[in-house]
């Protein structure tokens, strides 16, 4: 019994100081007509973000330079800690079904889909950007929450983007 209570207050000590250990994500959710983004573990929602979305956000993408951002199943399959943006992970766009449809339609399907930040030297601006559609079709948030989203979304991730 002692060894649970210690267990506890440990707990409940990290808990109060902020020292919480989160868990990797096991999958990504985003809805775009909410402008949330989850991140799942055990099958259940943890973390919860606000995003900003391209300036036409309404469907799937279907071709460069639509504004749009797609919606489907893809995955996180790289990071660039470099970007002009505050950190960004890059979404497997476009799917062999997406660019099968854009080469039907004689058009491109665009592509450099990414979770991201601010732009690098906005700080004294940022508020310019919350809470309004500003990207050419990626997902932003703020640049405190990219750095969690960094840290508990590894190369592999699946995120799934729905309407």
């Amino acid at each position: 019994m002692r060894i649970i209570s210690a267990v506890i207050l440990i707990q409940l000590a990290n808990f109060a100081c902020g020292n919480t250990e989160l868990p990797l994500a096991e999958s990504v959710l985003v809805v775009k007509s909410e402008r949330k983004m989850w991140l799942i573990s055990d099958g259940k929602k943890y973390r919860e973000y606000n995003i900003s979305l391209g300036d036409s956000p309404s469907g799937h993408k279907e071709q460069e330079g639509d504004e749009r951002t797609p919606e489907g199943r893809y995955s996180i399959d790289y990071r660039n800690p470099e970007s002009s943006y505050h950190l960004s992970l890059h979404i497997s766009y476009p799917r062999q079904e997406d660019e099968e449809n854009a080469r039907n339609k004689g058009v491109s399907p665009g592509g450099n889909i990414f979770v991201h930040g601010l732009p690098n030297g906005v700080e004294l601006t940022k508020a310019n950007y919350q809470g309004r559609d500003w990207t050419d079709g990626c997902i932003a948030v703020q640049n405190r929450e990219i750095e969690e989203i960094w840290s508990l979304v590894k190369d592999g991730t699946p995120i799934e983007i729905l309407n």
